[in-house]
């Protein structure tokens, strides 16, 4: 049957009753004429994609039946209701009769326009309409609604949606959703009534909208959401819960738009009621482990102090967790109020539940395709047949997450199991890439331009290796090194990891602003470790290390033919004798053990726990240096009463102790190489090794009255750092939360304060030549220049007259030792990090309190596209 052409159906004849026999047959009466009330045919006019029996079975009307007017609204009312057609009619003639039907068009596509603040992406989801479905008009309705909700949640309140459909060939549509996105609603203004014991902006600064100000224009808070206003009365139950107004209630609160239509006012109704006291609480236990005489007394809380209804969760959390911890995995810990309105007091008992003492029955780890389970498995601090521990479940979430194999916010979960004294621990993993594959170029006050790449696996085959490769280039350093990490040698609690790197350093000193290459320093070679666990939280690391190093200058800026002879040595003159002094290759071997202690919650951004390591190296088994280095580092994290505030602080210090006699009077025993050096980054608001000891080189000049004068203007003096055997530093930083749109770029301020100083190494023999250094010869004697500027021995001219002396170029110099004092150089300031889309960036402004003379203070600085 084709579509489009009327389908009929005709009432037929009943068939003839059989008759046993023959009898007269009576005269046949007339047939009466069909009735126009009963419905003969059924015919339907106009499908085009729907099957006309498809169409009648949407309807109640049949063949043989009455036709009614009612019957025939009932017929339309059921055609309505399918949404498919546009338009439709019934006819009836003389009981024929005809449907007669519009379909709805195909949707050909979706388009949106104007959606500048929302992308497509987020919209499409959202709607039911989609191509190839029927248009209907109750769906174009709701997805306009829909539309529309969704600018709301984004604070825009004004957005208004036009629809519009496109007709095309084939009974198809284009459906356009043309969208007027509006100014996003502020909250302009938040009124409280009825507060009468805090003010208004101490109630403002416990709720999460904030009001719209020009200092907030990284903060989303100050758009308009009705879930936030929900919740900001939340908030201020809580806070009035805490400062002990048990009654408090939110009497009403109402948004109103202002007149403009374009921001919010918000106006909150409240009662405080009474501030309560606790009277008298206590515990009472019914587990056999625990006493509740001993254990009330022992409750933060004590009678008369005023009522806090965060104190009473934080003690249900700890008793929980205690009871966890004995292996009650499922403890009842409920609070029992006893309110005495008279007196103002909030009596409280906390009830611990009778509860078995439950054992580990099974460890499941799911979702795991990559990662081997032995991966995972021994990270669990529990096993089969355990009693189960709740701080041991807490120690497994926090090691698997530190993996960074799996999802964020990974958690051990406590299934019941085949016994009421049995428990399943699932760790329901999804797994998450772990190769990275970086590239990143960039700009720093320290290296100038910055090239870098590196390619690194942290799961190698699902064993939790690590192996990687990185290269960097800079105007000052290069390096490349290839790492191997194994945390589980042969499955057992032993570390071990390798790592082979090659490593060029031009080092530098300052001439006023210029930065020039003095030494060049290549180090090739190698670094075993072997680590083993001592406690849940401490190791033990043993190392070695072989290095090859080679130091040298450049033979055209820094030697001259001293002796007379041809041949070109390092000048102390122009290079200085503690640069002169670090030339040669020299082999290190150096053997090292730290001692670990960490608890942090991440290894990547850290909000609570400790982080310390001590480490001693002994160099002199073989090679060609001789020395013991002792250093020690401390670190403290905690997250201020859980307000996104982290507050940090750092305690850093180490020496070295030189283990061979390198002859002769001021001269320092460790190398020039081997020191320790600080300023940026370490301490921040100094220049590159801008503290500790140094030498001044300041050059004679003659000045208007003929005098010789060394000059003093630091632009034209060369400033060389020396290092030290001996160093602090500390740290105070707190770093400031931001508001969700702040933390979306990544943004994260702080503001800190940094001590320091470097300091210890004998002083070296200085210089201070007005008039120049007299050259010599080979054998010591001097050299003088004639009257037509030739070099002679001859201190005579013929007639007797004096030669002049020839003095040795910029040998006029002055040597100035500064800098090599214990005493604390201080710094504070304000510094912002970034995960921009060119890299990490870092900058600071500081301010120097207190420094040493001699010592470079800085007061801009930053780094982008390198780690820091």
């Amino acid at each position: 049957m084709l579509a489009g052409v009327p389908y009929e159906v005709r009432a037929q004849d009943e068939a003839a009753a059989p008759q046993s026999q023959p009898a007269p047959t009576p005269a046949p009466e007339p047939a009466p004429r069909p009735s126009t009330d009963t419905i003969r045919t059924i015919s339907v006019a106009g499908a085009e994609r729907l099957e006309p029996s498809t169409i009648l079975s949407y309807i109640r009307l049949r063949v043989g039946q009455e036709y009614t007017s009612v019957a025939a609204d009932q017929a339309l009312k059921d055609l309505g209701a399918t949404e498919l057609f546009s338009n439709f009619s019934i006819r009836n003639d003389n009981g024929n009769v005809v449907i007669t039907v519009e379909e709805n068009p195909v949707i050909n596509r979706i388009v949106l326009e104007g959606n500048d603040r929302l992308d497509a992406e987020k919209i499409l989801p959202e709607i039911k309409l989609a191509p190839r479905q029927i248009f209907t008009r109750s769906k174009v309705r709701a997805d306009v609604a829909r539309i529309i909700e969704l600018y709301k949640r984004q604070g825009r309140f004004a957005a208004t949606v036009e629809p519009k459909m496109v007709q095309l060939p084939q009974n198809r549509v284009d459906v356009v959703f043309e969208i007027s996105e509006g100014p996003k609603s502020k909250v302009r203004q938040i009124n409280i009534i009825g507060n009468e014991k805090f003010s208004d902006g101490d109630l403002r600064g416990e709720m999460v909208t904030k009001q719209s100000r020009w200092f907030r224009f990284f903060s989303s808070n100050t758009s308009y959401d009705p879930d936030r206003l929900a919740f900001d009365q939340q908030k201020l139950r809580q806070f009035y819960l805490t400062e002990g107004y048990a009654d408090f209630r939110v009497v009403s609160a109402v948004a109103e738009l202002t007149p403009d239509q374009e921001d919010f006012i918000i106006t909150y109704v409240v009662e405080e009621g009474e501030r309560y006291q606790f009277g008298d609480v206590e515990v009472e236990s019914q587990l056999r482990d625990f006493d509740s005489d001993s254990m009330s007394q022992r409750l933060p809380m004590q009678q008369g102090d005023w009522y806090d209804a965060k104190a009473v969760e934080d003690t249900v959390e700890q008793l929980t967790d205690l009871a966890g911890r004995f292996g009650y995995a499922f403890a009842d810990v409920q609070p029992r109020f006893d309110r005495n309105k008279d007196e103002l007091e909030m009596n409280v008992t906390f009830i611990l539940r009778e509860a078995p003492r439950v054992y580990v029955e099974r460890v499941d780890v799911n979702g795991n395709t990559l990662t081997q389970d032995k991966v995972i498995r021994r990270e669990f601090r529990l096993s089969e047949g355990d009693a189960f521990n709740s701080l041991g479940v807490q120690r497994t979430t926090a090691r698997i997450n530190s993996l960074g194999y799996f999802q964020e916010n990974f958690e051990v979960n406590q299934v019941e199991g085949s016994a009421p004294d049995r428990i399943v621990l699932e760790a329901n993993v999804e797994e998450q890439p772990t190769g990275e594959l970086q590239f990143s170029a960039g700009f720093s006050s320290i290296e100038q331009f910055i090239l870098a790449a590196s390619i690194r696996q942290r799961n190698f085959r699902g064993r939790g290796q690590t192996i990687g490769l990185s290269v960097n280039y800079s105007q000052f350093s290069r390096s490349a090194q290839v790492s191997f990490q194994e945390p589980y040698v042969f499955d057992r609690n032993i570390s071990a990891g390798i790592d082979i790197y090659r490593r060029d350093f031009n080092s530098f000193n300052f001439q006023g602003q210029d930065r020039n290459t003095t030494f060049e320093q290549a180090t090739t070679g190698f670094s075993m470790r072997l680590g083993v666990p001592l406690t849940e939280y401490m190791s033990l690391v043993g190392s070695y290390t072989l290095n090859y190093d080679e130091v040298s200058l450049d033979e055209n800026l820094f030697f001259s033919d001293l002796d007379g002879d041809g041949v070109r040595e390092c000048d102390p003159l122009l290079a200085g004798r503690f640069l002169c002094d670090a030339l040669g290759d020299r082999l290190s071997s150096i053997v090292g053990v730290s001692l670990n202690y960490n608890s942090l919650n991440s290894r990547i951004r850290p909000s609570r726990g400790r982080l310390i390591t001590l480490t001693s190296e002994f160099a002199g088994l073989g090679g060609d240096v001789r020395y013991v280095r002792f250093r020690g580092r401390a670190q403290q994290f905690w997250n201020v009463a859980n307000s996104g505030f982290i507050f940090s602080l750092l305690a850093e210090g180490g020496t070295i102790i030189p283990l061979q006699d390198r002859g002769g009077p001021n001269v320092d025993d460790v190398l020039l190489t081997d020191r320790f050096f600080l300023g940026e980054p370490q301490i921040r608001g100094f220049d590159i090794r801008g503290v500790g000891p140094r030498i001044l080189t300041q050059p004679y000049v003659t000045d208007e009255d003929g005098n010789r004068v060394p000059i003093t203007t630091r632009r034209q003096v060369r400033d060389d750092a020396l290092g030290g055997r001996n160093y602090y530093l500390a740290r105070a930083e707190l770093e400031i939360p931001l508001g969700t749109g702040a933390r979306e770029l990544g943004l994260r301020p702080s503001v800190w304060v940094d001590v320091g100083a470097l300091w210890g190494i004998d002083p070296p023999v200085l210089q201070d030549n007005p008039n120049g250094i007299q050259q010599q010869d080979s054998e010591g004697n001097p050299i003088f220049i004639d009257p037509d500027g030739n070099l002679t021995l001859n201190p005579l001219q013929p007639d007797g007259t004096p030669n002049n002396p020839a003095i040795r170029p910029n040998s006029a110099i002055r040597e100035v030792f500064l800098g090599d004092s214990p005493s604390p150089r201080v710094t504070a300031g304000i510094g912002v990090n970034w995960n921009s889309p060119f890299g990490p960036f870092r900058i600071d402004f500081a301010q120097t309190i207190r420094k040493v003379e001699g010592d470079d203070d800085k007061t801009f600085t930053f780094n982008v596209g390198t780690q820091f």
